[in-house]
């Protein structure tokens, strides 16, 4: 079974997805992590994350560069949505994730393009999403929580101009599915998304 997850920066799809790959027993793939990758690697080159020379040649990161908790960023998140915006970026990646989604016994993928490019074939496909302002209170609460002194109006800020690029770029926008299933997270909690998520993937399959 293929589930795709797909949505917009701190809609709660990476939380999801981690839950429907344990409740499934299915392999859970962060694609977001390989373009956090590629940005993360051009400023260490001291590439431009708006330019796609630079951006491509960035693709050639080390696995272990996925491990690293510094692509948990903001800073990182930010370079990932510039990067993820070039052809031959998402080219690049595009095998990787494809492979992880075709192994044998299925998988659970989250990104932005799951469902209607990676794999379009899903059994299931999710578009979890919630309003600007929501997301940006959990991302604000997610960093200070770790002692990070930011302003929720920057945050909420940061989010739009994330959303505006992932939504406008010509290759592979971020858009849900005709046959998605959408989830919005607007007024869940942490455990009622996971749940509603839990229920409309079962219903869907008629699994457990």
């Amino acid at each position: 079974m293929i589930i795709a997850v797909d949505g917009p920066t701190a809609s709660g799809k990476g939380t999801i997805a981690k839950a429907l790959a344990a409740h499934f027993g299915l392999p859970h793939l962060d694609t977001g992590l390989l373009y956090r990758a590629v940005g993360r690697q051009v400023a260490a080159q001291g590439g431009n994350p708006d330019s796609p020379i630079d951006a491509l040649a960035a693709c050639n990161f080390a696995d272990a560069l996925l491990a690293d908790e510094i692509l948990r960023s903001e800073e990182v998140g930010g370079f990932a949505s510039r990067v993820s915006i070039h052809p031959d970026v998402r080219h690049a990646l595009y095998q990787r994730q494809r492979a992880f989604a075709l192994q044998k016994g299925g998988a659970v993928l989250d990104g932005r393009d799951i469902g209607t490019v990676i794999a379009p074939e899903a059994d299931v496909k999710l578009f979890i999403t919630a309003s600007v302002q929501e997301r940006a209170r959990r991302r604000w609460l997610e960093m200070t929580g770790r002692g990070i002194d930011v302003a929720l109006a920057a945050i909420e800020r940061d989010i739009a101009a994330r959303d505006a690029r992932d939504m406008g770029r010509a290759d592979a926008p971020l858009i849900a599915a005709n046959d998605a299933l959408v989830i919005d997270t607007t007024h869940f909690g942490r455990d009622a998304a996971i749940e509603a998520a839990i229920e409309a993937v079962a219903l869907h399959t008629g699994t457990a």
